[in-house]
């Protein structure tokens, strides 16, 4: 195990413990450990697992040292396997449930005995919870509310979690002889920022072997459908998988099919009427010319096409190419007509990226290792902007330690080490009445300030809207951090006037992120066009808080790409020396 998942397990621990109301300072012992083994250099850890010397790093002791050890070299820990065997898995979902931490879960199972969702809301409908000491009714109503988004995101996945499981089934796919071509469709090929299930397209003249290879593969855990051209399973990770087989010479028309949306198929369809053809999955044929599963190979062999490939489906119909990322019937079919499509933005195109987090507040690597991981990306510029004193959750910085922190970048900008250049940030929280957790004097420091809200996410939107604009209108302010707050399947955004915050941004020249964290993807991609049209500039940070949340940027790109957006709307595609100018400028009118 990497240290990382070293943290997380005893992180874990801590909170199982705290589940089984064990002594307190017990739990705190691997709390601290997390947090301790998460400032520890990759290769120390392994070094001092290998050597026994844990317990000389400050916070760890013998019982802590060994497990950390055993977890190091055998990736696995038995004591972590009995603590969880020993507490009612439901109590981990009620967990999951925002707002519900340890101790009003231990609470929950001792006073009322629920230990499964189930309970919890058949007890919330009765309103027991409310009558417990330290709960109430707001809380009670909270609860409900997240039970309720639970079921409601429950079959839906984040873009990036449906990637990692697709992108090995997809490699598989393409090794196997027979396939001629193979992709992926649907929303993820879309790219939505969730994903239902995925879908599998693959071209070929001998299906068998392919569809034995799908439904063995590893990672299955129940085949749910199985035929001569389509097989579906369900995943280990709780995603279904389908797969569609066709001939060759159908895959075209197949894939933009699969691929959708529904709107943009309709508009599509309607397009071919016009011109006096009928398209389908099946092909593209004269209107009054029967097509289906019949027609797929006509008396006589397989049915003749000059179309190949998706660009010449859409010149078929005197389109230019649309962007799978673009076809929501939202104005593409229009743009293509007009050859009036956007240069979409492409992951080649990012230079740099802010909005980064090291262990000097709440990140899981130091400011070497983030930047190492940067220059391993090819990334000419990486922002620091770890949290502000406010963020107490998130061990933020106080003026003096951000002192010292911009102190250690500059010198290790001026030692050479990196080829990446490091600039000195923050995410400075907005506060409930929209002044800064930082001064003027402080921020006047920095090569450039995030602002976000991280607290009192229940104000009215009149007060919220106007507490971020307060915000953008300060001089120091570079860019408005995850502008509703959304988490992905967990968490609505707070109520917020994105439109009157945008006409600030502009007002003020300051930038909007689109934060690339996969569990946020925020501003959303349904702002971002007509934002840009108006001349609202982007940055697409990746809020990472670990090295390997770095190249979560690809995936903000995805969303980018949604939005219409081009690499001249984002700040980040700019070379180090017109970031510098560009923020020097900005300081200078501060």
């Amino acid at each position: 195990m990497n240290k990382t998942e070293i943290a997380a397990v005893l992180t874990e621990i801590g909170t199982l413990l705290e589940l089984k109301g064990e002594n307190p300072f017990k739990i705190r012992a691997y709390q601290a450990g997390a947090r301790i083994v998460e400032t520890l250099p990759e290769e120390e850890l392994k070094q001092r697992s290998a050597a026994g010397t844990l317990e000389e790093v400050k916070g760890i002791g013998e019982a802590l040292a060994q497990k950390i050890t055993e977890l190091q070299t055998t990736g696995r820990l038995e004591f972590f396997e009995k603590l969880k065997a020993s507490v009612p898995a439901g109590l981990g979902e009620i967990l999951q449930i925002p707002g519900m931490g340890a101790k009003k879960t231990r609470a929950l199972q001792e006073k009322l005995g629920i230990d499964t969702i189930a309970k919890l809301r058949a007890a919330c409908a009765a309103n027991q919870v409310a009558a417990l000491d330290g709960f109430g009714e707001k809380t009670q109503e909270k609860i409900l509310a997240g039970i309720r988004n639970r079921e409601a995101y429950g079959k839906r996945h984040l873009w990036q979690d449906a990637w990692d499981a697709a992108a090995p089934i997809l490699a598989g796919l393409k090794k196997l002889p027979g396939v001629k071509q193979v992709e992926a469709c649907g929303s993820m090929r879309r790219r939505l920022e969730t994903v239902g299930d995925l879908d599998f397209l693959v071209a070929t003249t001998e299906p068998a072997p392919i569809v034995e290879w799908f439904v063995t593969q590893g990672g299955v855990k129940e085949v749910t459908a199985r035929g001569e051209s389509k097989a579906s399973v369900r995943l280990e990770s709780g995603l279904q998988a389908d797969l569609r087989l066709v001939p060759p010479e159908q895959f075209v028309f197949t894939l933009h099919h699969l691929t959708g949306s529904k709107d943009h198929n309709v508009q599509m369809r309607q397009r071919a009427l016009a011109r006096g053809l009928s398209m389908s999955e099946w092909g593209l044929f004269p209107a009054d010319q029967k097509h289906g599963p019949s027609a797929e190979k006509p008396e006589g062999g397989a049915r003749k096409t000059d179309i190949k490939t998706e660009e010449q489906l859409f010149k078929k119909l005197g389109l230019a190419f649309v962007p799978p990322e673009l076809r929501e019937g939202l104005g593409e079919i229009e743009a293509a007509e007009q050859d009036a499509l956007p240069q979409l933005v492409e992951a080649a195109d990012i230079r740099g990226v802010f909005h980064n987090h090291t262990t000097a507040s709440d990140g899981h690597n130091t400011l070497e290792e983030m930047t190492a991981a940067a220059q391993a990306l090819g990334l000419e510029y990486l922002g620091i902007a770890d949290h502000s004193k406010s963020s107490v959750q998130a061990r933020g910085l106080t003026e003096e330690r951000l002192g010292a922190q911009i102190a250690e970048i500059k010198a290790l900008n001026a030692s050479g080490k990196f080829k990446t250049h490091v600039f000195t940030g923050t995410e400075c929280d907005i506060l409930p009445d929209g002044k800064l957790d930082f001064d003027a004097g402080v921020l006047g420091q920095l090569d450039y300030t995030v602002v976000s809200v991280h607290s009192s996410f229940r104000q009215e939107r009149e007060v919220m809207t106007k507490r971020i604009i307060r915000a953008l209108e300060q001089p120091h302010v570079t860019m408005l951090g995850h502008l509703t707050g959304r988490l992905l399947l967990e968490r609505e955004g707070y109520e917020v006037d994105v439109d009157k915050v945008i006409d600030a941004a502009l007002a003020n020249g300051v930038i909007i992120e689109l934060n690339a964290s996969p569990w946020r993807l925020d501003l959303d991609w349904r702002h971002w066009r007509k934002a840009a049209e108006r001349g609202l500039l982007c940055s697409i940070n990746p809020d990472a808080h670990s090295t390997a949340g770095l190249a979560h940027f690809r995936t903000g790109v995805g969303a980018a790409r949604k939005g219409w957006l081009t690499k001249e709307h984002i700040l980040n595609t700019r070379p180090l020396a017109q970031v510098k100018k560009w923020l020097a400028a900005k300081r200078k009118g501060a």
